[in-house]
């Protein structure tokens, strides 16, 4: 049975699953920075939408069975790479240094709330925060913003990093941050403001 299982078939196989390895898991990235960005603001999304499970039953019924070269092929790839079960699109956010970070700036947050409802900062496109308006915060508080926007941008930078790092893909940080930045502007309360397209918005 197995002469009926062609190399370019085969080559096919090996090569689609060699590439999960490869691959930014941009799903996973995204639910991982969910999950940090609603702990750090320490918003609740009431009535938030969640993709309903796929059916099991008609729909899955119409696909066509697979052929015995298929099936076949399917348990070589088993056989010769048995990692890639291990390697299945997710991200890991359990480690020491990214729970420090995520406490530090959990921390913070309660000190940087008041300056973003006033539209004194907002979130930029990089995934950090920016001074928006200085005028907006008192002469006596103004060095005091600038610290903990310097302190924050230093944690969310760190955050990146570790997460690539921790993950075994340091060359990930960019993608890392890129989804940040869309999730914190997604997660923020009404009434927060951020940077799109080079000028700022209002929520």
């Amino acid at each position: 049975m197995l002469k009926n299982l062609s190399w370019p078939v085969l080559s096919l196989l090996l090569g689609a699953c060699v590439t999960i390895n490869i691959y930014f898991p941009a799903a996973a990235a995204e639910e991982a920075a969910r999950e940090i960005v609603r702990d750090v603001l320490d918003v609740k999304q009431p009535g938030e939408q969640k993709e309903a499970p796929e059916k099991a039953g008609d729909d899955q019924s119409a696909i066509e069975q697979p052929g015995i070269a298929v099936r076949i092929a399917g348990h070589l790839v088993e056989m010769l790479i048995p990692e890639v079960h291990a390697a299945r699109a997710d991200i890991n956010i359990d480690t020491p240094a990214i729970s420090r970070l995520r406490q530090s700036m959990q921390k913070r947050q309660r000190s940087l709330a008041p300056f973003y409802r006033s539209g004194a900062i907002g979130f930029d496109e990089s995934g950090r925060v920016a001074i928006r308006d200085l005028k907006a915060v008192e002469l006596k508080d103004r060095n005091r913003v600038k610290k903990l926007v310097a302190d924050e941008n230093r944690d969310r930078d760190a955050l990146y990093r570790e997460i690539a790092r921790a993950n075994g893909h340091p060359e990930w940080e960019a993608d890392i941050r890129k989804t940040f930045s869309r999730i914190w502007i997604e997660e923020a309360p009404r009434g927060y403001w951020y940077r799109q397209g080079g000028s700022w918005k209002k929520k």
